[in-house]
């Protein structure tokens, strides 16, 4: 009997209220560091300004809320939202060490929850827009909560064929396990990765004026200073890859890892492991 095919990168909102964001909490600081340049793009380009409201959707860890809430200053205020418990509560206690007494968090899916504090001036959100079973009904439930004209900045990876520290990592993979095609627009990081498909679920929400800027980088795979044994690691670990490899032999695993630890040495440098990336940064209104 031929082996199963394993579905290639996809999760939905479940996966994060469970696994997924349990492994995210656990490799917080390297999730964070290696998307922090599209991060930090995306806030600078949303320019979000003092006495603003905004809604923070999948905020993970908090780190983008509580940046937003330094912005916003003691006049705003933000609402952080996500569907892992564990985040959230990781979140509410990086804010409490932080001082950030204009910022509280939700635990919840973004998809179909009404919001305490709305409607906000703005809605942010770091590649949390991503997993949506239902993403034209979660697309119109997130304008619900926004003021008239309110403005919604977020981030969306670009196809995984631009992002070399992906689509390598899955070609070896491939050499290895059985993979099934990737299902387009299914939930999961690449979920978005076609930009008209973005303008028709935003039009389909009810948002307007749509504009999508290309952002190009190095990703530093495992986050900043990681050895290309650690972003190995990582990649089996910390990403959804780990469940690929669940079912394999133990040869096939220490075969996939030392294919994936030479790929990463091949693009060390001294800041870590760089590898060309893409992402689109996406601006609208309500």
């Amino acid at each position: 009997m031929e082996p199963a095919e394993k579905p290639v990168m996809q999760n939905s909102a479940e996966d994060w209220a469970g696994a997924m964001g349990e492994r995210w909490l656990q490799h917080l600081e390297r999730f964070e560091g290696m998307i922090a340049p599209v991060g930090q793009a995306l806030m600078d380009r949303a320019d979000i300004r003092a006495g603003e409201r905004v809604i923070d959707v999948g905020c993970g860890g908090g780190g983008t809320s509580i940046e937003i809430a330094r912005r916003v200053g003691p006049t705003g205020s933000v609402v952080g939202i996500d569907v892992s418990a564990p985040l959230t509560q990781a979140a509410q206690a990086r804010a409490r060490a932080a001082a950030a007494r204009n910022l509280t968090f939700r635990c919840a899916d973004a998809a179909t929850a009404s919001v305490d504090g709305a409607p906000f001036t703005r809605l942010f959100s770091r590649f949390g827009l991503l997993f949506f079973s239902a993403p034209r009904a979660a697309f119109a439930n997130l304008h619900g909560w926004l003021l008239p004209g309110a403005r919604v900045d977020f981030s969306a990876w670009a196809p995984a064929r631009e992002n070399l520290w992906i689509a390598r990592a899955m070609e070896i993979l491939g050499r290895f396990i059985a993979l099934a095609p990737p299902v387009p627009r299914a939930p999961g990081p690449f979920a978005l990765d076609d930009p008209r498909y973005i303008e028709e679920l935003l039009a389909a929400g009810g948002f307007s004026g749509v504009q999508i800027e290309v952002w190009r980088g190095a990703q530093l795979v495992g986050g900043p200073g990681a050895t290309a044994a650690e972003a190995a690691t990582f990649l089996e670990e910390a990403m959804s890859i780990g469940a690929l490899l669940e079912d394999a032999p133990r040869e096939t695993r220490a075969a996939i890892t030392a294919e994936l630890t030479a790929l990463f040495a091949a693009h060390r440098q001294a800041v870590g492991i760089s590898m060309p990336a893409s992402a689109y940064l996406v601006r609208a209104r309500a």
